[in-house]
């Protein structure tokens, strides 16, 4: 499939990018995230949506992102002031905001995961949570942390990891803060 905008045409079958009929080189991953932005184009693009389309849900550091945004924005003559193409919509994403002609299939997102969207509604599970030890729970694919209290497993009373009050017995001071004679 190509787009066309401005004197550029992004080639999807091709993986290229050219003006005026020369080909403008382009890393991989500039290039997937200038054809996500020109693929959704219809709406601001999030951090997020841009790390599980191009990263795959990898972590990736803000600067990377920038870098990546930035060199994408070279590659068809923006820059930060001059935003014609890829607008940045601060705390909120970024935008391919140019005139687009297509050339190819109806199905402009193919081979994208799908979008995702946002909801507006409480999360809610729609089956019970299975309580077996060791089942492994899909959450929607982001990461997530699990913070959980510790069990004395030793069966020492005095290992109790719940303690609420201090020792009864305490321990001689140390030599070195005991007060001198």
């Amino acid at each position: 499939m190509q787009f066309a905008f401005d004197d550029y045409i992004l080639d999807s079958g091709r993986r290229e990018l050219s003006r005026n009929s020369e080909r403008i080189a382009l890393e991989p991953q500039v290039f997937d995230l200038l054809l996500y932005l020109v693929q959704n184009r219809e709406r601001v693009v999030t951090k997020d949506d841009l790390i599980t389309a191009v990263w795959k849900g990898r972590i990736v550091s803000d600067s990377t992102l920038t870098t990546r945004i930035n060199a994408a924005r070279k590659a068809v003559g923006d820059n930060g002031g001059r935003q014609a193409l890829i607008k940045t919509y601060p705390r909120r994403g970024v935008r391919f905001v140019g005139d687009v002609r297509v050339d190819g299939p109806a199905a402009e997102t193919a081979g994208w995961p799908e979008q995702p969207q946002e909801r507006t509604e409480p999360f809610q599970d729609k089956a019970p949570v299975p309580t077996t030890p060791g089942t492994v729970l899909n959450w929607g694919g982001r990461p997530s942390v699990a913070v959980l209290p510790f069990k004395n497993l030793s069966g020492d009373p005095e290992r109790n990891t719940a303690r609420t009050e201090s020792p009864k017995t305490s321990s001689p001071p140390c030599p070195s803060t005991a007060p001198s004679r």
